[in-house]
């Protein structure tokens, strides 16, 4: 990389009136007990956690089925609340009723999951929470987000949202009374499904993306440039974004792109990392980017975002590489959905049991 270090402000960006989120935001589910196929050594997550506060990033996303994550950030606010920062902090969870519970998911059942929620984070009140429903054939999508909205009239919830919706899909909770504040989905340089119709969808309306996945479970980080395919991998984020890979092009063609990031850091002074969060916080509709991390230092590297615009010289050069991609193709989520293709078959769906 060349050029001096650039200053980092970590941009923020009101979601609703009287609630504001950093646009760069700690995803959770890297700590979670059934994520890492490997041992290896992590660093104290509430030490991680509170070292993305201190940098501005105080939005934090976990979910109900990221095995001991709500736990885990109930302690991080209990050591920031008893520390000297005084910056607010806000945590996203998830509504995820198992798979297999679909069938019996009443009020009763939306109510103790999210009392859960509520007694593991140590809070009296949930700021966003991102609700799914796995099967279409299963009725009772509709009755369970708007159960949903219900604790947020009650005030257990702040504001209610989605996670993995395609716009079909949104619709029915429009018409159920529903109206979501955001939708967090899959976006990357690899992955641009919500580039279409969701995208329009923002611009008429007061959604906003959360968008995941813009470092590829770490494959579009400087760690990967020049790599070979690899034989097997640590971790399930990897698995799943391997498969990303495939859909994009392939290794090479991924490579390619790779390069092309890494030219682009060194001209701004940035990792590849920066680069392609810094992409899709450019991307229409995009209120902000969850990014993972285990480690002392990663959130830094990833804030680095917020220290350079991409040029238009930058945006072709990478758009050139999106042109020639096949994929992946179809809307959202719906690669994810089919539970007999590759993507649906690495996926687990009664998290909430284990």
């Amino acid at each position: 990389m060349t050029g001096a270090p650039h200053p980092v402000t970590v941009d923020r960006y009101d979601l609703s009136t009287r609630y504001s989120i950093s646009r760069l935001i700690h995803g959770g589910w890297q700590f979670s007990a059934g994520h890492r196929l490997s041992q290896a050594a992590l660093d104290d997550g509430v030490d991680v956690l509170e070292a993305s506060a201190e940098l501005g990033v105080t939005t934090f996303d976990c979910a109900d089925i990221y095995t001991g994550v709500e736990e885990l950030y109930g302690r991080f606010l209990r050591r920031w609340a008893s520390g000297s920062n005084d910056a607010p902090i806000q945590i996203h969870t998830k509504f995820v009723p198992d798979w297999s519970d679909l069938p019996r998911v009443d009020r009763t059942y939306v109510h103790g999951i999210i009392d859960r929620s509520l007694k593991r984070l140590g809070v009296e009140r949930l700021d966003l929470v991102q609700f799914y429903w796995w099967r279409d054939e299963i009725p009772g999508f509709e009755d369970a987000a708007r159960w949903l909205d219900e604790l947020r009239e009650e005030g257990k919830i702040r504001h209610v949202a989605v996670t993995n919706l395609d716009v079909s899909r949104l619709r029915y909770l429009e018409a159920a009374g529903v109206a979501p504040v955001a939708n967090q989905v899959q976006y990357s340089l690899l992955d641009r499904r919500a580039s279409g119709p969701l995208t329009r969808q923002c611009g008429s309306s007061d959604l906003r993306i959360l968008g995941f996945g813009a470092l590829a479970g770490g494959f579009l980080t400087d760690r990967w440039l020049g790599e070979p395919d690899p034989a097997e991998h640590a971790n399930r984020s990897l698995v799943k974004y391997r498969l990303i890979i495939d859909e994009f092009g392939g290794w090479q063609a991924y490579q390619a792109l790779l390069e092309t990031m890494a030219d682009i850091g060194s001209r701004h002074g940035v990792e590849v990392s920066a680069v392609a969060i810094r992409w899709v916080l450019d991307q229409a509709g995009v209120a902000a980017v969850i990014c993972g991390g285990t480690r002392l230092g990663q959130m830094k590297r990833n804030a680095a975002a917020f220290s350079f615009e991409l040029t238009a010289t930058d945006v072709a050069a990478l758009q050139a590489h999106l042109d020639q991609a096949p994929g992946p193709s179809g809307d959202i989520f719906e690669l994810e959905r089919d539970r007999d293709g590759p993507h649906g078959r690495i996926m687990k769906y009664d998290l909430n049991r284990e």
